[in-house]
């Protein structure tokens, strides 16, 4: 690989995001009382999980891949993550969480995902 390939690569979009993931996950962290919520968008798929970093464990998960999804239509859009946010939000109140950071994996907050953040505000998840 040359020189200027390494600099295109170094500078892609997903690269950028992963360095501003590494920056707010150095100041962020989800305990046992208050878990992380990282969400992460593909270009045809979402998906969210619940995770406690202290043991490194996800206790909720959920994705537009969820088997109960699946008479649905809709693949990565925001309809559809309004509707994996109220999914991991269910999850978690049977689970017992109610308090979670938000992570939003270096992504802006907008379209996808602040539908999901906003459906989980609307069906119980506090943050």
């Amino acid at each position: 690989m040359g020189l200027n390939q390494e600099a295109i690569l170094a500078n892609s979009k997903t690269m950028s995001r992963q360095r501003r993931h590494e920056r707010t996950r150095k100041k962020l962290s989800g305990t046992a009382q208050r878990p992380r919520l990282s969400v992460f968008r593909s270009l045809n798929h979402v998906y969210a999980q619940i995770i406690d970093d202290s043991k490194g464990l996800t206790l909720v998960a959920a994705s537009s891949l969820d088997s109960s999804l699946t008479g649905i239509k809709q693949k990565g859009n925001i309809a559809m993550a309004k509707t994996v946010g109220s999914l991991i939000a269910r999850k978690a109140a049977e689970k017992g969480i109610k308090q979670v950071v938000f992570d939003r994996s270096g992504y802006l907050y907008h379209g996808r995902v602040k539908a999901l953040a906003d459906a989980a505000r609307e069906a119980g998840l506090e943050f």
